[in-house]
C-alpha cells in the first residue's frame, strides 16, 4: 500500500494532493465571491470549474484500474491547475483580485503543484516488487 506522510492510503481522501486540492477549491470560492455579478457566468464559473477539477481528477484517477490511467488523470488535474492560475492572472489584471489575494492564491497553487508533481513523479517510477 502507498505511503503519504507515514500513513497508509486507504481512499483518495487520504492523499495529501486531494486534501490540498479541496482546500484550494475553498479558497477559490471565497476569492471569487466578490467578483462582479456580470462575471458569474464568465471568469467565476471558469475558475470554479477548473479548481473543482483538480481534486475530482485526483480522486477519479485513484479509482481507475491502472497506473497509466491514474497518471493520465493526475496530468489532467495539473493542467486544470495551470488553467486556474491563468484565470487568476486575468482576474487580477481586471482588478477583481487584490495583490494580497493573488499572493495567497499563488502560494496555495504552488503548494498544490509541488505535491501533485511529486505524486506524478512517484507514479511514473517503475513499480517494485520488493516488500
Amino acid at each position: 500500500m502507498e505511503k503519504a506522510t507515514g500513513k497508509n492510503i486507504r481512499t483518495f481522501r487520504d492523499l495529501v494532493a486531494w486534501q490540498k486540492g479541496v482546500a484550494l477549491a475553498r479558497l477559490v470560492y471565497r476569492l471569487t465571491g466578490p467578483f462582479p455579478s456580470d462575471e458569474r457566468f464568465g471568469l467565476v464559473i471558469q475558475m470554479r470549474r477548473a479548481v473543482v477539477s483538480i481534486p475530482a481528477n485526483i480522486a477519479e484517477g485513484y479509482g481507475r484500474g491502472s497506473r497509466q490511467e491514474y497518471i493520465r488523470y493526475i496530468q489532467i488535474a495539473r493542467g486544470s491547475l495551470f488553467e486556474l492560475q491563468t484565470h487568476a492572472e486575468i482576474a487580477h489584471g481586471q482588478g477583481w483580485m487584490t495583490d494580497s489575494a493573488l499572493r495567497e492564491f499563488n502560494q496555495s497553487t504552488e503548494e498544490v503543484d509541488r505535491i501533485v508533481s511529486g505524486l506524478l513523479r512517484s507514479l511514473k517510477r517503475p513499480a517494485t516488487t520488493d516488500p
